[in-house]
């Protein structure tokens, strides 16, 4: 390809968006326009911050606290840039190589363009500039020696992008199948949440613990002044590439340049490898190399096995034959929805957190509050789930026609919505208890009243989002958690019923609340009366749910209609 055939490429390209910006909508083009300008001057003001931070506020830093401060810095910039993969992997490219296939172009240089468009979104613009200006305050700052900073920083910003740009191509090509996709996005999803997390389990697993302050011998010189650094923190620096960066500026602090040097080369050599593996995997795809699945041997037949009932053709014991089927079937779905998984991810998040205290060390807590931690484990168990619970139906999207059709009791319906929504969050939520429960040594007395709590927390919750998901229905976008456009009434509605779960949520405190106050006061101990309070709420909730599954039927059965026609309606 000559100069004149990538003009032409990058021509259309700009004369494309131009169209899309100036034929849609005149309030979309004027809000990317003010973002555009807002962006730049964030921009310039990171950089002029970076200056002055690194002339005035690290002229006189010590190696281990520059290498700390770009720890930082590294740090924070790549978990706001894999927050971003989500919404990068569902982006296409901004020149379409199935296009080009049949032109005498060169690809690679098409491939390069598309790679360094897909890099200009807000975190590199509001990292670059600043990063770049630190370095340039610490060159005015500490002399010429830190010039080799400008060189490593590029090669981490080449080998961060063009590894992210093979990860990306990859995703992409598995999200062809768009059930797939969904499940891709629900996993990287977690797997942000899961990266955001990860300071607080490597913190309260000791790894980021200190080691404790050495005597030194007579005669021997004092370490070096500034922060001291964790040993797992410190091997880290040499193996992880991300660190590299933060290695040779501290380095360089201290008069090496050979970490700075060969941190350099290295970024470059691994990004260049990136780059290598996402062109061939891009190439390969658009000529439909041998990753298509039509090219796949077919699979084996399936061995039908005889003696074994299918799952949804399982019986629930002390439930009816229909309850039963529906319970099933909706925890079929649900485990296959890419939604759920995505309201779960804090729920497995917080277990691995409260697994980490129990294996390194147990947190000291006094003994009148460990009851009431033990009931707000079981409040916010709940806390990822309301939006299921208050739009049961939401989800079903045009799925709700066969309950319309469906020739079974409506209060069976709501029964069995409500218990397959039990094995996901309630066991979970056990999970979750127990790990409480031994990390702050909750007493059984109160573990107990927790597990009480817990069951009339959910039938309590069932029941106010039995009557909000008839009352306030609406429809959930495939694949994500954004809610389609909706009147906007409803979703006053729907913010005031997501505003009242810390009322709902209040009365599993009172039993722990009363059982202090006995115990305080000298009349009973606080253990037993918490768990027979709690006990006796549980009943009370048991008798009021199995009551009102008959009158919220009939509510529902009175509202299919309008139900059917927010929850089915493609407005997205």
């Amino acid at each position: 390809m000559n100069g004149s055939q990538l003009r032409t490429v990058l021509w259309l390209r700009w004369r494309l968006t131009r169209n899309q910006l100036t034929r849609g909508n005149p309030a979309n083009a004027a809000f990317t326009v003010l973002f555009t300008v807002l962006g730049l001057v964030a921009a310039g003001a990171g950089a002029v911050g970076g200056i002055l931070g690194g002339a005035l506020g690290l002229a006189k830093a010590s190696p281990p606290t520059l290498l700390l401060v770009w720890d930082v810095i590294v740090g924070a910039f790549l978990f706001i840039w894999l927050l971003g993969l989500v919404t990068e992997i569902q982006r296409s490219e901004a020149i379409d190589l199935s296009r080009l296939l049949h032109l005498p172009v060169s690809l690679g240089q098409i491939f390069l363009v598309n790679y360094a468009a897909s890099h200009l979104c807000l975190p590199l613009v509001l990292f670059l500039p600043g990063a770049l200006g630190l370095c340039a305050g610490l060159v005015w700052s500490r002399g010429l020696l830190l010039l080799l900073l400008f060189p490593l920083l590029a090669g981490f910003v080449f080998m961060v992008t063009a590894w992210t740009y093979c990860l990306r191509g990859w995703l992409i090509a598995l999200m062809v199948n768009q059930r797939r996709r969904r499940t891709v996005v629900a996993v990287v999803t977690m797997a942000a949440v899961l990266l955001g997390q990860l300071p607080n389990l490597l913190n309260v697993a000791g790894i980021w613990s200190r080691p404790p302050p050495r005597t030194l011998a007579p005669g021997q010189p004092a370490p070096p002044a500034g922060p001291a650094l964790p040993p797992t923190l410190q091997a880290a620096q040499k193996f992880l590439p991300p660190l590299w960066l933060a290695s040779g500026a501290g380095a360089l602090a201290a008069g090496d340049v050979w970490p700075a040097v060969g941190g350099s080369l290295g970024a470059f050599l691994v990004g260049g490898l990136g780059l290598m593996r996402a062109y061939r995997s891009t190439l390969r795809f658009y000529q439909g190399g041998p990753t298509r699945a039509a090219e796949k041997p077919p699979p084996p037949a399936p061995v039908v096995r005889t003696g074994r009932r299918p799952f949804l053709e399982r019986k629930l014991p002390g439930l009816p034959e229909e309850a039963a089927a529906l319970a099933l079937a909706f925890f079929r779905s649900l485990t296959r929805a890419p939604e759920v998984k995505m309201m779960l991810a804090m729920n497995i998040v917080m277990p691995l957190v409260f697994a980490a205290m129990f294996f390194s060390r147990s947190l000291k807590m006094p003994g009148a509050a460990k009851p009431f931690l033990a009931t707000g484990a079981v409040a916010f168990t709940f806390l990822s789930l309301v939006s299921l619970l208050f739009n049961q139906f939401g989800f079903d999207r045009e799925g709700f026609r066969a309950l319309v059709l469906l020739p079974a009791r409506r209060r069976h319906i709501l029964l069995a919505k409500n218990l397959s929504l039990l094995p996901l969050g309630g066991g979970l939520g056990l999970v979750f208890l127990v790990l409480v429960a031994l990390a702050l040594r909750v007493p059984v007395w109160a573990a107990a009243a927790a597990g009480c709590q817990f069951a009339s927390t959910f039938l309590l919750l069932s029941l106010a989002g039995n009557f909000v998901s008839i009352v306030a229905p609406y429809r959930i976008a495939a694949g994500s958690l954004k809610p389609t456009k909706a009147p906007a009434k409803m979703m006053a509605l729907v913010f005031v019923s997501h505003l009242l779960f810390p009322v709902v949520m209040a009365p599993i405190f009172l039993p722990p609340a009363l059982g202090l106050l006995a115990e305080s006061m000298g009349w009973l101990p606080g253990g037993p009366v918490n768990l027979i309070l709690s006990w006796l709420w549980l009943v009370g909730m048991a008798f009021l749910y199995r009551w009102s599954l008959a009158p919220l039927g009939r509510l529902l059965q009175r509202r299919e209609q309008a139900i059917l026609q927010a929850v089915t309606q493609e407005v997205e």
